[in-house]
Order: C-alpha cells, then sequence, then structure tokens
C-alpha cells in the first residue's frame, strides 16, 4: 500500500498577532513610565489658577513645600527655617540654572508664603516658579 505524502508546507511568521502584541508592551511602557515620574514635593492643597505654564523638568528643578502646618520641606527632606536660606544657596550656586518651585499649601497665612519667597531671593534663586492647580469646571445644564 502506497502512502499518500503531503507536500511539506513553508513556515510563516504571521504578523497580525505581533502587531498587536508590540501595540500592547508600546502602551504598557507608557502608561508604566507615567506612572515613574518623580514627584519631588510633599503632599500640599495648592491654589488653584486657570493661567499654568509649562513645568520644568524636574532634574533643573528644587522644590521648596510649605503645608498647612507650616512645615518646611526641601525636596521632601524636613528643613528647619532657619537652614532653608543656607540649604538652597548651596544648591543655586551647585547648578545655576536651577528653577525653584514652591509648593505652598493654600490655607497657608500669607506672611508665611512671604517669609518663603523673601528667603529664596536672599538664597539667590533667581528662576522660581509657584505651583497651582488647575480648577476643575463643571459643565452646568442650563435650560433656555
Amino acid at each position: 500500500m502506497r502512502l499518500k505524502r503531503h507536500p511539506v508546507q513553508k513556515a510563516r511568521i504571521e504578523l497580525i498577532p505581533m502587531i498587536d502584541t508590540m501595540a500592547f508592551l508600546l502602551v504598557f511602557f507608557m502608561i508604566a513610565s507615567l506612572a515613574m515620574t518623580q514627584q519631588l514635593g510633599m503632599s500640599v492643597n495648592l491654589p488653584r489658577a486657570t493661567s499654568t505654564s509649562s513645568q520644568p523638568s524636574s532634574d533643573r528643578t528644587l522644590v521648596v513645600t510649605v503645608d498647612r502646618k507650616g512645615h518646611l520641606y526641601l525636596n521632601k527632606q524636613p528643613v528647619l527655617w532657619s537652614e532653608l536660606e543656607g540649604a538652597v544657596r548651596a544648591r543655586v550656586h551647585a547648578r545655576p540654572g536651577l528653577v525653584v518651585v514652591l509648593n505652598a499649601d493654600e490655607g497657608l497665612r500669607h506672611g508665611a508664603v512671604v517669609r518663603v519667597l523673601d528667603c529664596l531671593n536672599h538664597a539667590g534663586a533667581k528662576q522660581l516658579s509657584i505651583a497651582i492647580t488647575r480648577p476643575q469646571y463643571e459643565r452646568t445644564n442650563e435650560t433656555r
């Protein structure tokens, strides 16, 4: 008895599943990289404003945070009020293009914010940015 031989089929690489896999990996790494962004400031309730500009890159920033109770932080590290000027001065002189970002809680007294700004000015900080949050506007259903 003779058996029929089936012709040998060439191996194929299917492109559609490969494209799907690559798209999935691309989206996964994009989302993962967003989760890896470095938040240098402490968690405070920032004031709201509508006019904003882009945030400088985190490697060029020094974040000064003042919470509602008046506690002071420099890149998430607690610092005393008496040490702030010297710490900022040392970092500004080490990196001349450094942008100082002020995160001040919206419930903080105005005098404390002015005190920090005065201290940053004496420390030689020339580029200053004040952190804010954008307001969330709700849509209203108006009937005419």
